[in-house]
């Protein structure tokens, strides 16, 4: 395969799969881990990515993905982390479920729970629910953002603020090095402090090309939250980080 063709194929596989490593590529496409090396870092001064440890991550730069890449990429890691944390929800608890394709996931597990109460502020997450008779739905009504059925504004936080959580299932854009949740719709920052602030405990679910992502918008950090639920060994420095913090990780691997 031409190096340009390579590097189009490269820059695709990070789209759909978030983070990808030197090794995995080198393997996929039968070339020496250096050529590799050399592809990534062109892609990187161009700012289609940004190198980390070992591989790289679809660049921050680009602002966030639209909902339907987002939806496709990882689907299987998505899966595993929403079967994880969905079974740490009892029955009967009270949960916030906040937007994303990853807590969307969670969504679709928790169809064979009983005697929830679920308030939401994504409409996609509301009609998943909808298929369990047994789950109270509250919407947290507010702006409707098109592009992933979001609700945001001041009725969404007017809303959260009416309850106190069981839990909280929230996702984010990216968490950087210092272990902060990041988004880059400012709306949804405010949403989600709230969201944390009134619950019990607060599961945040994100996989690995949420890792080292960065955004303008700071929610709070990984020390404010109770467990993580990703698909992937987090990288370098990070996993030190966060059992400083108290925060536990739950990797849920394949």
């Amino acid at each position: 395969m031409l190096g340009k063709n390579r590097k189009s194929e490269i820059l695709h596989i990070a789209q759909i799969e978030g983070t990808i490593r030197v090794e995995d590529l080198a393997r996929r496409f039968g070339v020496a881990e250096q050529t590799i090396r050399r592809d990534l870092a062109q892609l990187s001064d161009t700012g289609q990515l940004e190198r980390v440890h070992g591989g790289a991550v679809v660049s921050s730069g680009a602002g966030n993905l639209d909902y339907v890449q987002r939806r496709n990429r990882n689907t299987e890691g998505k899966a595993r982390i929403g079967r994880e944390c969905a079974g740490s929800i009892p029955n009967g608890a009270t949960v916030f479920i906040n937007i994303g394709t990853t807590t969307e996931a969670v969504a679709h597990e928790l169809l064979t729970h009983k005697d929830l109460l679920v308030v939401t502020n994504s409409l996609n997450t509301a009609n998943i629910l909808a298929a369990n008779p047994d789950i109270e739905i509250v919407v947290a009504g507010g702006s409707l953002r098109r592009t992933d059925g979001g609700l945001l504004g001041n009725l969404t936080t007017q809303v959260v603020d009416l309850f106190k959580f069981d839990h909280s299932i929230i996702s984010c854009a990216g968490i950087d090095a210092d272990l902060d949740l990041l988004d880059f719709d400012f709306q949804e920052v405010r949403a989600t402090k709230s969201i944390i602030r009134q619950s019990k405990s607060t599961f945040v679910v994100a996989d690995s090309s949420k890792m080292l992502r960065s955004a303008p918008g700071r929610i709070g950090n990984l020390a404010d939250t109770d467990i993580l639920f990703t698909d992937a060994t987090l990288p370098d420095g990070m996993m030190q980080k966060a059992r400083a913090l108290g925060t536990s990780i739950n990797v849920v691997q394949p």
